[in-house]
């Protein structure tokens, strides 16, 4: 990694005396695992339910019990980083995950496996913040965090495209046990470099104290938020409660920071124009980024037929669009306002969206209804990804870097879980033929990332 190299050939790059190079290792695996767990249980499941006898409700908590920690735990994790260090932090995060992986991996009981992954996702919530502080904290801004802030979303998006592909792999040759397993020869493999490599990173200004009031109203209230989206996909009004619940709560934190003398996370961020406006149009973003993933991998296995292995391999033209546009975007940036950028990677995605809503029918083949849209909408994101994340985190203190990363994260999960419902529920109400509602829900996609593609333009500009 050059740009690496030369960053610390100048001095300029490594902040805490960590090694550039063993910083961005660390933290784009660890976001690699992050992002691959959501996706890579989901081929898993018909065999998860077989072994271990599980019914509907039980294998949907299979996912939802990850995915609401996963969602509940990211401020926490991402404001822990700044108190008590980064590497700290970042063992504690990959140790529970490689923990509860192997718990998973060996369960007996439906239960012991649900627990694990509630487990699993509260790792995930103290390591994902984390990863991406790591790179804002070690790198400065301008070129350097812009080349390793796309290198940690092109891996990281790399894990969710791939996950269908390794954990259909994983299920067909060994067993579905290995899709929780597999994790934990890499999380062992990541310990070593960073008990060796990393430093420690913290505020360095007075007493560690944690919010905890903060803590658990955001913590509760984000868990509560995530489960009543999820909730009213599959249960109608009745996930209006605990969704209620959730932003009373919210409101309720919000409160509570605005008095407290350490909070969990400083309102003034809000006013930095390129934390609010990036993390809005993340969240927007991300709704309509979801059916790239979902819906194109419902298509291609409900209609068209694919086995989960040929659907994975089917994905793998969108990583490379994805890891192409994240390596052009830093080079682009460099010559062009980011703002430009990112508003024409995001109008690529919308119009990759549209063209693939069009295309869909029971007919379909690869190359005429899934690779020419599949591969504009992952380019699209590529270029786009990039200059949203580091205008998210930029103008942020480095002692608020975790809490800047817990943001960002947040604002992912939260727009991915949005945007399923809101296209799950479009998709439903477009006809009984499956084929008709995947169109729609690109369509509506189309719609949502055209919109959140318009909220950079509301981003403060800078100099080349």
């Amino acid at each position: 990694m050059t740009f690496v190299r030369e960053a610390e050939a100048r001095g300029v790059a490594v902040r805490a005396a960590t090694p550039g190079w063993a910083a961005l290792l660390a933290a784009s695996i660890g976001q690699f695992l992050v992002v691959l767990d959501v996706s890579v249980v989901n081929v898993a499941l018909p065999e998860v339910r077989s072994g271990l006898g599980l019914g509907v409700t039980g294998l949907q908590w299979v996912v939802n019990a990850y995915v609401v920690t996963f969602a509940g735990f990211l401020l926490l994790g991402g404001r822990a980083a700044d108190l008590f260090g980064r590497k700290r932090v970042f063992l504690l995060g990959l140790g529970l995950f490689t923990a509860a992986s192997l718990a998973a991996g060996v369960a007996q009981s439906g239960g012991v496996l649900i627990a694990a992954r509630a487990v699993q996702g509260v790792g995930a919530a103290v390591l994902a913040p984390v990863t991406l502080s790591l790179v804002t904290a070690t790198f400065p801004e301008g070129a350097a965090r812009t080349r390793a802030i796309a290198l940690w979303t092109a891996v990281g998006t790399a894990g969710g495209a791939t996950g269908g592909l390794v954990g259909g792999l994983l299920t067909d040759h060994l067993s579905w046990r290995w899709v929780f397993l597999i994790n934990v020869p890499v999380g062992a493999a990541v310990t070593v470099v960073a008990v060796r490599w990393l430093r420690d990173g913290r505020d360095g200004g007075g007493r560690a104290r944690l919010d905890l009031p903060g803590a658990v109203l955001v913590t509760t209230g984000v868990g509560l938020l995530a489960f009543g989206i999820g909730r009213i996909e599959s249960h109608g009004w009745a996930g209006l409660v605990p969704l209620g619940t959730g932003l009373a709560l919210l409101a309720a934190f919000v409160a509570v920071e605005a008095r407290a003398a350490q909070p969990l996370v400083r309102l003034a961020l809000f006013r930095v124009r390129s934390v609010a406006v990036g993390n809005l149009a993340t969240l927007v973003i991300m709704a309509g980024g979801f059916a790239l993933w979902y819906f194109l991998s419902l298509y291609m296995q409900n209609v068209l037929g694919y086995s989960a292995v040929r659907a994975g391999v089917s994905f793998l033209p969108h990583t490379l669009g994805i890891i192409l546009g994240s390596r052009l975007a830093p080079m682009l940036m460099e010559r062009m306002d980011a703002r430009l950028l990112a508003g024409a990677g995001g109008l690529m995605a919308a119009a990759g969206f549209a063209w693939q809503s069009v295309v869909m029918d029971a007919g379909g083949t690869f190359l005429g209804s899934v690779l020419g849209p599949g591969a504009t909408m992952a380019l699209g994101f590529g270029l786009l990804m990039t200059p949203l994340v580091e205008a998210a985190t930029r103008g942020a203190p480095e002692r608020e870097a975790g809490a800047v990363a817990g943001l960002v994260n947040t604002s992912r999960t939260i727009g991915g879980a949005v945007g399923l419902t809101v296209l799950g529920a479009a998709a439903a109400a477009s006809g009984p033929e499956p084929v008709d509602g995947y169109a729609t829900a690109f369509l509506v996609a189309a719609l949502i990332t055209a919109a959140g593609t318009g909220l950079v333009a509301f981003l403060p500009g800078r100099g080349r």
